[in-house]
């Protein structure tokens, strides 16, 4: 369990950091006007978009449900 925890929270952190490098690429402050002073709808959801693909993944491969926390 932790060391799904540990990956899927490095993901996370490679997801934040790949989304900002992005912006800094095509010189965005923010990639909309949603949430005003948040760098957009991206820089809220960042994280997630790296990180809950990768943890379905590891659910369909391990068999989902409580079988990946064993």
């Amino acid at each position: 369990m932790l060391l799904v925890a540990a990956v899927l929270a490095v993901l996370a952190q490679l997801g934040d950091l790949f989304e900002s490098w992005l912006k800094r690429r095509f010189n965005v402050k923010d990639s909309s006007a949603l949430i005003p002073g948040h760098g957009g709808l991206l820089d809220r959801l960042d994280a997630v978009l790296a990180a809950a693909p990768a943890a379905a993944l590891l659910g369909a491969l391990l068999g989902g449900g409580t079988a990946l926390w064993h």
